[in-house]
């Protein structure tokens, strides 16, 4: 029983309690996390490392008028227990139940989505801005943590702060891990961050001597913003970057300290002028088996809570028995590293995912070829381009959903000069309990119009080494390489690596006519690509229906087409990503370009974010299953299913 934590609903109960009940409080909540994600999966040491900064954050501002804008979404399942959910909370990432991460749809107290990492500085700087502007007397708070200050719209967001008048808090949850531990300058530079003790209590006392009296209104705040800042780095002879931009610092502070954590909230809620307090917390704080391992423990799958035992498989090992089907991601990292001992060229890239991309496996070995550039894709892309002028060959691994942040950068700086890199995109398709923030639904949509790029997606695990190995190959210009979250299909995954034509696509099956339709499906064919393909093969063999793994989205593979146009009256395509753009719209482009009368019926995800669930719950909600496969390529033979 849980005597504090069971009668607390709202932020408004929390209240109640007094200062010295909020470690207790903490404990019974931390436990109920603990508990929680034994028996259904979530994000575990992000949550329990910001808890104490949660309830301090709830106990002091008055939400959910008073606004806290998370950065990034892992920090928020206490928030979540904390604001009207608790008695949800066991629904958390399943179909149905609750978002996987902080959304406005679910709740009055998310006020801004945050799946994806460093937008809190910008949402919340445009909210105390509008709370201005409308004359509201409201608090705006953003809590970024978990690198994503490593983010460059996290400093696009600082040196906005500094020029708007804003009387905006920015919480820096800084536990030195971002998914894995965090990496670059910024990392290192909040390692060695240290504010003189006795100048931070002289400026506390001084700020609140210039409010009580006055002295603290807009037009005077910059030029005492500046004397304070005079005033520190003469003190302890440095300046940081934050007050460099005219945002008052204070800190650090043991952000796992729920009573001072609160006491330095209640300081800083009315002062005026832009502020940054800096909390150095532990990722799975109080919780030893999270505390010591936290990159494993970001997302450990279920575990026994006494023990710490992991019931489920999670960590990015080679599995003892070769002969079994691998993780996308695994055969990538294994087989960078066979192609990079080869080819001297070869380095490797990702933002912020290196265990989650299996790149590790290529740092163990070659730590000076490998480059974990933290939360920043359009950063990644760029440097990689950079890399390739220069007489590398990058593969650049970033999750597809991330790589929309790098958009621009793949036009710009890579595709433009047509430059070897290879972009490799993890968690292409859909992911499942993440939901529509992680989803790689519109990576192939996207990509397609961009001259100069090599779009393929691999059916299998040797068609992904294939591909990787063609991709590296001299003159081979910009490739992307998408595939799926989660395991493949073939236990001889270690096959010998050959080239690929680019835009080749290949015959999984030919219409026999000896099916149970007999020759009511000759003039159908369908046409895939990516692992779906195993789906929809299946279909094909039980229906008698030709099939071709298309294997290229860019180039495509003109005399398939050529030769189901001139064979075919319908076309069925099926693709994990959205409908709308992708290789079913390619295909129908060809089509009337070319002036063939053949129908195309697209299957693919809807013109709609999807939300969370397992992907096999996602696909058949989403009409891209194999029943819904089978229904769609009877309907369009004209084959009646009763």
């Amino acid at each position: 029983m849980n005597k504090l934590l069971d009668n607390i609903d709202y932020p408004s109960d929390l209240k109640k309690l007094k200062t010295d009940e909020l470690p207790a409080l903490c404990k019974e909540l931390r436990q109920t996390i603990v508990d929680e994600l034994a028996v259904n999966p979530g994000h575990l040491a992000s949550s329990l490392g910001a808890l104490e900064l949660t309830v301090a954050l709830h106990y002091v501002y008055d939400t959910p008028d008073d606004r806290i804008v998370w950065d990034v979404g892992h920090q928020a399942y206490a928030h979540k227990i904390l604001t009207g959910r608790k008695s949800r909370f066991c629904t958390n990432r399943k179909l149905h139940g609750l978002k996987p991460f902080p959304s406005p749809e679910e709740s009055e107290y998310d006020t801004f989505p945050c799946g994806h990492a460093s937008n809190s500085i910008s949402a919340a700087l445009g909210m105390a801005v509008a709370a201005k502007l409308t004359g509201q007397q409201r608090h705006v708070v953003a809590v970024i943590g978990d690198g994503a200050m490593s983010g460059g719209l996290a400093f696009e967001g600082l040196n906005n702060v500094s020029s708007s008048p804003n009387d905006l808090l920015i919480i820096l949850n800084d536990n030195n891990m971002s998914i894995d531990r965090s990496v670059g300058g910024m990392k290192q530079y909040l390692l060695s961050l240290n504010t003189n003790e006795t100048y931070n209590n002289m400026r506390f006392r001084f700020a609140r001597w210039m409010s009580e009296h006055g002295f603290m209104s807009d037009n005077r705040r910059n030029g005492i913003i500046r004397l304070s800042n005079a005033m520190k780095s003469a003190i302890s002879h440095q300046q940081n970057v934050f007050e460099g931009m005219n945002i008052r610092y204070f800190g650090p502070v043991d952000g796992n300290d729920v009573k001072e954590v609160t006491r330095v909230l209640r300081l800083l809620k009315n002062m005026t002028g832009p502020k940054l307090l800096h909390l150095h917390t532990v990722k799975g704080h109080g919780y030893p088996p999270a505390e010591k391992r936290p990159t494993i423990w970001h997302a450990p799958g279920k575990f026994n809570p006494v023990t710490g035992e992991r019931i489920s498989a999670g960590e990015n090992k080679l599995e003892k028995e070769t002969a079994m089907p691998q993780k996308f991601q695994d055969v990538f990292g294994h087989t960078i590293l066979e192609l990079a001992e080869k080819n001297p060229r070869i380095v490797g890239i990702t933002p912020a995912m290196p265990t989650g991309c299996s790149l590790n496996i290529m740092m163990d070995a070659m730590p000076h070829r490998t480059f974990d550039v933290g939360i920043a894709e359009g950063h990644a892309v760029t440097f990689a381009g950079g890399m390739a002028k220069d007489g590398l060959q990058p593969f650049c691994n970033i999750y597809s959903a991330f790589a929309q942040r790098a958009y621009d950068n793949i036009i710009h700086d890579v595709a433009m000069l047509n430059l070897p890199v290879v972009i490799c995109l993890d968690r292409a398709g859909l992911v499942g309990e993440d939901g529509a923030t992680h989803h790689g639904a519109f990576d192939l949509a996207a990509l397609r119009p961009i001259p100069n790029l090599t779009i393929c997606s691999p059916m299998d695990e040797c068609e992904l080494r294939h591909m990787m190995y063609t991709a590296q190959l001299p003159g081979k210009g910009t490739w992307v390489i998408r595939y799926p979250r989660g395991c493949g299909s073939r236990p001889d995954w270690r096959c010998e690596m050959q080239e690929l034509e680019a835009g080749k696509g290949r015959k999984i099956y030919s219409h026999t006519g000896d099916g149970p339709y007999g020759q009511k499906t000759a003039r159908t064919a369908l046409l895939t690509i990516g692992p779906i393909g195993h789906d929809a093969e299946e279909v094909a063999r039980q229906l008698d229906i030709t099939h071709y793994d298309m294997r290229f989205l860019k180039p495509i593979d003109e005399d398939i087409l050529r030769c189901v146009a001139e064979q075919c009256d319908v076309v069925v395509t099926v693709e994990d990503g959205v409908r709308n753009g992708g290789l079913g719209s390619a295909v129908t482009e060809w089509m009337d370009d070319h002036h063939h009368p053949v129908h195309v019926e697209r299957i693919g995800l809807p013109d709609s974010f999807v939300e969370h669930g397992t992907v096999a719950e996602l696909r058949r909600i989403a009409g891209l299953d194999k029943d819904a496969i089978t229904k769609t390529c009877l309907r369009e033979a004209g084959i009646d299913e009763a």
